[in-house]
């Protein structure tokens, strides 16, 4: 991240954003060092650094809290078991965010596919996390339904694309990944990554309209 003197002085920009970079770079060459070294230790660290982009990531893949929870709790689980196979000069060459999130599309992949084979659950009431009365001074009932709403909306609209434009979205505007890991995940040059990536925003933003106009085309009709 940029000094905090960086932080004040300038605004956001490609020096800033490149400074970024160059920490996030060191950053993945300490942890990979550190799972090299020893390996229980550092997965702690990688798993503390970045459960919450997995879980964010495997969210959007299935926008239902319990089930994105497992799929997480598998990529991780299929992360440990892959270092274990792997020599120490393999893991420091690894860049761990990219590898990981690699890990963790293939781990919803193949629970998509499976998820075809078999019959659905019953539906259900995801509370996220528990409702009931709101906390003093936290959001109220009518903004948790609202943020709810919108959150469930957006995850039906990322179902629609297919799952290399949702994958490539979700990587680089909700995680917010450098385009160059976004095609490391995905398995691709970079100019094809922002391909996926464009067409998938231009995608949503058609989704987006259509739903909007269906949705006061509803309200009208009350």
């Amino acid at each position: 991240m940029p000094s905090n003197a960086d932080t004040r002085t300038s605004p956001a920009g490609p020096e800033t954003a490149n400074a970024d970079e160059t920490e996030d770079e060191a950053a993945e060459v300490r942890l990979a060092a550190a799972l090299a070294t020893d390996l229980d230790t550092g997965f702690a660290e990688l798993v503390r650094r970045y459960e919450r982009l997995v879980y964010s990531v495997t969210l959007r893949s299935t926008n239902r809290r319990a089930d994105a929870e497992d799929l997480a709790a598998d990529a991780l689980l299929r992360a440990y078991r892959a270092l274990r196979g792997y020599d120490p000069t393999r893991i420091a060459a690894l860049r761990p965010r990219p590898w990981l999130l690699t890990i963790v599309r293939n781990t919803a992949r193949n629970a998509a596919r499976e998820a075809t084979r078999r019959p659905g659950p019953p539906p259900t009431f995801d509370a996220g996390g528990g409702a009931g009365e709101p906390r003093a001074g936290g959001p109220t009932v009518e903004q948790h339904v609202e943020a709810d709403e919108t959150q469930r909306r957006l995850g039906e609209l990322l179902g629609e694309l297919t799952e290399t434009q949702r994958s490539a979205v979700v990587l680089r505007h909700v995680v917010g990944l450098p385009t160059s890991e976004v095609a490391q995940v995905l398995g691709c040059p970079e100019g094809t990554a922002k391909s996926h990536i464009s067409r998938g925003l231009h995608r949503l933003r058609e989704l987006l309209a259509t739903a909007n106009t269906t949705h006061t085309s509803e309200g009208m009709d009350r």
